[in-house]
């Protein structure tokens, strides 16, 4: 490319001339000369920009350098049947509008597109180069010299770029039509003749018309609902279409080549096979409704989601009243401002989705659409609904929710075919339930991300309410005796101190994430299923929730809980209790069998389980006691041989030694066990033969020398981490068919037995910090096909064994699922800057293996260079962050940062070993 031949300088007005110096473009306080460098990239633009991060030569830069309020923008073309897309280089300023790059682009219009969305054409006096500044500012960007530097990066494209056409792809020209001009006979016969004619395939129809005429001659129109296509042998690339009407033409067309017959032959075979006449023009960019939609008699159901129509159009969404017999209507996000009254005229209609338009207001004339049942109004700036809403006696949905009401509209009095009210994200601040007197006929309450405060008053009479949401307000105290029919209730994070019910009808009370210290319930509840009091104060359990006989599901993790009553764990029904990060000391044991199949008891202080666990709860699947100081565990009674049904046992940060290893051989149907940071120091190769089911097994942070060689006998095992032990003997892994994850770091493996072959499921493999460890030259070529293989410089052959020492040890101990264990990457160098510091980094992609990897390969490089070009401590995590941000989005076209990074710099003479 060339970046160092200037191109020529047109003012606001595009006039030519001698301007200004080359080197110096000349800027005004509302404009400024806008200079056009032509430039060519290939098809796979964005890749290229991977390589190439700046289309500007040393002249343009130092022009750039003058003044933090100058920049460039890349204005791409859209040529498709060309090897090269056409890039023009736009010099400009914050204040330069699109009509000034307009005049000098000699275009008619410039599009944006922002992060592979929607493509939509700017308005004349937006400013494409304010609108890049703004987008890094938002994203975290600060510094207006670091922000006109990231401007400059070609690579920006990936996520915000212009065109100076609106771009096209074959893919979106199928969903809205099918056109060409093709060679035609009408009829069966071969009598007629074939004749150039115009082919349209527009939702259920096909439009043959004169060429000359297409829009304005007379047009023949079948349709093909019910009807059918076939392929015509005797002449190549041509097909039939049938109409099911009686007394229907028949057109045969012949298509140029294989690609055009494949392509109208598979869309004509979808829409014969269609029962509903469905047109879905939705995320296309379209300004107006294409022309030909029209013509089609028999739609139906018309979804034109997310666009930039026209109001007022000759073809924009006034337009849509010529659709007599139009019953589904969608519109959102269209961005429309006002109401359109035209719509009122459609009274087929039955459904109308209008959402995320900006709407203030509703017209009166909405209580002409008679036959409305569905209407959607949320994401609008609705303050009000209009009276003669109350004529739409057949709607029997309407959502307000994410609007500006301030209270519920007196409306939904009239409006008694309506069951629920939604209107979670609007600005009430208090419910008063008098108010819902008249409104017998709802049943359903949404009010959840209101300003609620207070929840007041009393229903009369026999009351109707049977589901209530109030989540995330502001509600201190909810008193609700009054509901004697609630079913539901929903009021997780507001800040309840006190919570008081109807215990007659509730089946299910989700609570969790507030300041709980009481919760009542008057009347005992019965049908109560599911109870979700986590995250709260409570120091004791309800004595209401021991008399719930039906209860299921019970969650008080993260409370304040000493001890837990024997009733609670006695329930009939309980099938899952959730104790987690309380205060438990002790665990009481019912002496009948009980149903539960969960347990969480994690995060505690319980040094014994109760000692008949296993010979009560003999449904017990899953059990969590993680972070106890647990001592011992608990065994079947004398003479029960059958075991137990226990799956998933987590064990991990006790107090667990070796005497209690064969307790775990009654467990004979667990898939997944963790014991991690005990203190073991031997596992009995015969007790891990009993378990010879396991596909899971975690044994890191203890004292074992070794892994029992009857490891080779668990088929089943996908995932063995032993991390951080003392073990020397490599365990007998490679004959394991379902092996996938190994982790075997910091250790002290000396070597390895080279493996016949390795297995064919193994992708990660970590034998970092074994200090002894040295690879062959044959074994390192076998472990070099594992994906995945982490292990010390030092240890592969021929290496220096000089190599700086990590001031750490780590590894991973719980990380959890199958899959999402292969989701997880380190970044460790142990000689970060110069050898000044240590840079230690860790990854969770949750369920995206490529997004870790991603970052582990980058994110040293990128860390790096923003400390040394960073003039302030405070800044520099924070750009290596939204530079890493910006890679994701160019390889991926998606967000790539992980749910959970952590990533720290540590000097070497202050950083302690800690594992």
């Amino acid at each position: 490319m060339d970046g160092q031949r200037p191109g020529p300088f047109l003012g606001p007005n595009g006039e030519g001339g001698p301007g200004p110096e080359p080197n110096r473009p000349n800027t005004s306080a509302r404009g400024a000369a806008v200079r056009v460098l032509k430039r060519n990239m290939k098809r796979s633009g964005s890749k290229n920009c991977l390589s190439q991060k700046c289309c500007l030569g040393s002249r343009e830069k130092e022009w750039l350098r003058e003044d933090p309020s100058r920049g460039c923008i890349y204005v791409y073309g859209t040529d498709q049947t060309s090897s090269l897309y056409d890039l023009h280089v736009v010099l400009c300023t914050v204040d330069t509008t699109a009509s000034e790059i307009l005049l000098s682009e000699g275009t008619e219009s410039l599009y944006v597109q922002l992060n592979g969305d929607l493509v939509r054409r700017l308005e004349t006096q937006e400013r494409p180069l304010h609108m890049i500044y703004k987008y890094l500012s938002d994203l975290g960007f600060r510094d207006t010299t670091r922000i006109q530097e990231e401007a400059a990066h070609s690579d920006l494209s990936c996520m915000i770029r212009f065109y100076n056409e609106k771009p096209s792809s074959l893919e979106q020209s199928d969903r809205i039509l099918l056109s060409g001009v093709y060679n035609v006979r009408k009829g069966k016969t071969q009598l007629h003749k074939w004749a150039e004619r115009m082919v349209v395939l527009c939702g259920t129809s096909l439009i043959v018309s004169s060429v000359k005429d297409c829009q304005t001659g007379k047009m023949h129109i079948l349709s093909l609902v019910g009807g059918k296509v076939e392929e015509v042998k005797r002449r190549p690339h041509c097909l039939a279409f049938y109409s099911a009407e009686a007394q229907a033409s028949t057109y045969h067309v012949s298509f140029d080549s294989a690609a055009e017959y494949q392509r109208w032959l598979r869309q004509a075979t979808k829409v014969v096979s269609q029962r509903l006449s469905t047109v879905d023009l939705s995320c296309q960019s379209l300004e107006e409704i294409p022309e030909h939609l029209f013509y089609c008699r028999d739609i139906t159901n018309l979804n034109l989601r997310h666009n930039f129509l026209q109001l007022h159009s000759e073809a924009g969404v006034t337009s849509l009243c010529r659709f007599s017999q139009l019953k589904v209507l969608n519109l959102s996000q269209n961005k429309l401002g006002d109401f359109p009254q035209e719509l009122c005229e459609i009274t087929t209609l039955t459904e109308l989705n209008v959402s995320c338009n900006g709407l203030t207001l509703l017209p009166p004339q909405i209580g002409q659409m008679l036959s409305l049942q569905t209407l959607n109004l949320d994401g609008n700036y609705l303050t009000s609904l209009p009276e003669e809403l109350g004529c739409l006696q057949q709607l029997s949905n309407l959502s307000l929710s994410f609007n500006n009401l301030n209270h519920v509209p007196p409306v939904f009095e009239k409006l008694c075919s309506v069951d629920k009210l939604y209107m979670a994200g609007n600005r009430i601040e208090s419910l008063n339930l008098q108010t819902l007197n008249n409104m017998t006929h709802v049943k359903s309450i949404d009010l959840r991300m209101n300003d609620l405060t207070q929840v007041i008053g009393t229903l009369e009479g026999d009351d109707n309410i049977i589901q209530l949401d109030v989540r995330d307000n502001q509600l201190t105290t909810l008193d609700l005796r009054c509901l004697r029919n609630l079913e539901q209730l929903h009021c997780e994070r507001n800040h309840l101190k006190e919570l008081s019910l109807c215990g007659f009808s509730l089946r299910a009370v989700y609570a969790s994430a507030n300041r709980l210290s009481v919760v009542n319930a008057y009347m005992t509840p019965s049908q109560l299923v599911s109870l979700d009091l986590s995250r709260n104060c409570l120091i004791s359990v309800p004595d209401w929730v021991c008399e719930a006989k039906k209860l299921e599901a019970l969650d008080l993790s993260w409370n304040l809980l000493t001890e837990l009553p024997l009733r609670v764990m006695g329930c009939p029904k309980l099938r899952q209790l959730l104790l987690g990060h309380n205060q438990l000391r002790n665990l009481p044991c019912p002496t009948d069998c009980i149903l539960l199949e969960s347990l969480n008891i994690q995060h505690n202080q319980l040094r014994h389980l109760p000692d008949f666990l296993f010979s009560v709860a003999l449904n017990l699947r899953f059990l969590n006691v993680s972070a106890n100081a647990l001592e011992s565990l608990p065994s079947m009674c004398s003479g029960e041989e059958n075991g137990t049904r226990l799956q998933v046992l987590y064990l991990t940060n006790n107090q667990l030694t070796d005497q209690y290893v064969p307790f775990l051989t009654i467990h004979a149907n667990l898939r997944i066990l963790h014991m991690a940071y005990n203190q073991l120091e031997t596992f009995p190769a015969s007790k891990l033969n009993k378990l010879e089911l396991l596909e899971e097994l975690n044994l890191s942070g203890n004292r074992l020398k070794s892994i029992p060689s009857t490891v080779s006998n668990l088929k089943h095992l996908h995932t063995l981490i032993a991390h951080s032990n003392c073990i020397s003997v490599f365990p007998e892994i490679f004959h394991l068919p379902h092996i996938q994850l190994v982790d075997l770091s910091c250790n002290n493996l000396m070597e390895i037995p080279a493996p016949d072959t390795l297995p064919p499921a193994l992708q990660e493999m970590d034998l970092k910090g074994n200090s002894d460890l040295v690879l062959d030259h044959q074994l390192h070529d076998i472990l070099s096909h594992i994906p995945n293989l982490k292990i010390d410089s030092k240890s592969l052959p021929n290496a220096e064994m000089t190599v700086p020492s990590f001031p750490w040890n780590y590894g991973l101990a719980e990380m959890s699922g199958q899959r999402n264990k292969l989701c997880v990457s380190s970044l460790a160098v142990s000689d970060f800057a110069e050898g000044v510091e240590a840079l230690f980094g860790m990854f969770d992609g949750d369920k995206n293996e490529e997004v870790p990897r991603l970052l582990q390969c980058t994110m040293g490089d990128v860390l790096l260079e923003e400390v040394q070009q960073s003039n302030c401590d405070r800044t520099f995590m924070c750009h290596t962050f939204l530079v890493s941000h910006s890679w994701g989005l160019q390889a991926r076209n998606s967000v790539l940062l992980p749910s959970c990074a952590i990533l720290d710099t540590l000097h070497q003479s202050t950083a302690t070993t800690s594992p």
